[in-house]
């Protein structure tokens, strides 16, 4: 997989996640907190929960490769296998830099039903704001369309706890799945082992890989 044009950017978040520049790991995350104690990290996702194949997909949205996949195969994905109840597809945080950072804690900050098309119109128009001269600036204007203004905006990019706690469900991703790449997906029926595919594959890739994951 070709490297995006971020990609020197995510050496220094991997090494580890949580030692971002000015942030230090917050009281309580990664220190036996209770999961799930700020609503708006939350699972996030689309389709049934009773589907039969859970696909976790890992992405950054400053990723081009993760834009790729949204603009080119998700949509079929979605109608052939989400809205049919095959499969229940939900998305994890894993923040390539320090803009995917920042975006990603505005996208969970919205209302839960303006999460996938916020992230969606994000990956659309990627090079609108990701690779613009001032990239806060276009990410706070689309964040402003999604409803949000520019006093919550600025709040949000500096709220230091919900930074470390996406750091910090990036540094599991890295240890319990061994992520290393976005998009990755990880597919699992069941109890049954997850599969992981890194890289922005094809629709007919995805769909095998389903099929794959209930026979495993």
């Amino acid at each position: 997989m070709s490297p995006t044009r971020r990609t020197a950017l995510a050496i220094p978040l991997a090494i580890p996640a949580l030692l971002l520049p000015g942030l230090a790991p917050a009281q309580g995350v990664g220190q036996g907190a209770a999961p799930g104690t700020d609503p708006r990290l939350g699972e996030r996702g689309t389709g049934p929960a009773e589907a039969p194949v859970r696909v976790q997909e890992f992405f950054s949205l400053t990723c081009t490769h993760c834009a790729a996949f949204h603009r080119e195969v998700f949509p079929k994905v979605k109608a052939e296998l989400v809205e049919k109840g095959a499969v229940r597809l939900i998305w994890r945080d894993f923040p390539l830099d320090r803009l995917a950072l920042t975006a990603a804690q505005i996208a969970r900050s919205l209302p839960e039903d303006r999460y996938e098309p916020f992230i969606g119109t994000l990956l659309a128009n990627q090079d609108r704001w990701a690779f613009s001269r001032d990239p806060l600036a276009g990410l706070a204007q689309m964040a402003a369309l999604a409803g949000m203004p520019r006093p919550k905006f600025d709040e949000v990019a500096a709220d230091d706890n919900l930074a470390r706690a996406i750091l910090e469900q990036r540094s599991i991703a890295e240890r319990e799945y061994e992520i290393r790449a976005t998009p990755t997906f990880s597919f699992r029926a069941g109890n049954r082992a997850p599969h992981n595919q890194p890289g922005s594959i094809s629709f007919e890739r995805f769909q095998a890989l389903v099929e794959e994951a209930k026979k495993a």
